[in-house]
């Protein structure tokens, strides 16, 4: 990430509304079913040299929307998500790293009191003035997680072989945060 244009170090806070954390399993061993969580926030800072920058952020697994009210119920029960017990998710940045062209934030994710290392790639859009005149950073990250790595095991055997659920859910992160 040398040479950005724009770039910019500083305190940038994530904007969720114009940011969103989507995610995909395979359902049924045929199809994909998509969903969101609405609830989330978190801090990014951008370092001198970009490759000490950090980001902190949390999401409210009761957020969680796939347009399905009955869908949504379950993933927020014990089955799943376990909300009541487990209210929040956090996901704090370990270090980073650069691979050719490409790049990696490497860090921590806690989901139902399970913390696990992930990496997540990166697309950096860039660092602009938005219409108001406030300096937003934006990219997009995705990985994949297990959700068995989570201790979310619920699933149902079908008559024709294989599984309703996978264990395979990737996630998509479209950011757009505002520096402070």
């Amino acid at each position: 990430m040398q040479n950005i244009p724009g770039y910019q170090a500083g305190t940038y806070a994530i904007d969720p509304v114009h940011s969103s954390i989507e995610f995909s399993v395979r359902h049924m061993m045929v199809a994909k079913v998509k969903g969101q969580f609405v609830d989330f926030d978190g801090t990014i800072v951008l370092a001198e040299n970009p490759a000490d920058s950090s980001v902190e952020a949390t999401i409210d697994p009761k957020s969680v929307d796939t347009r399905n009210n009955d869908r949504d119920n379950h993933l927020r029960s014990g089955d799943f998500f376990s909300t009541d017990e487990f209210p929040q998710w956090t996901f704090k940045s370990t270090g980073a790293r650069v691979d050719g062209d490409d790049y990696y934030i490497v860090g921590d994710m806690q989901i139902k009191g399970v913390t696990k290392s992930l990496e997540l790639e990166l697309e950096f859009g860039g660092i602009a003035p938005d219409a108001a005149g406030a300096i937003r950073a934006g990219a997009t990250a995705t990985t994949t997680i297990k959700r068995s790595d989570f201790g979310i095991t619920f699933n149902v055997n079908l008559e024709t072989g294989g599984v309703m659920l996978g264990d395979d859910i990737k996630v998509t992160i479209d950011i757009s945060a505002v520096k402070q």
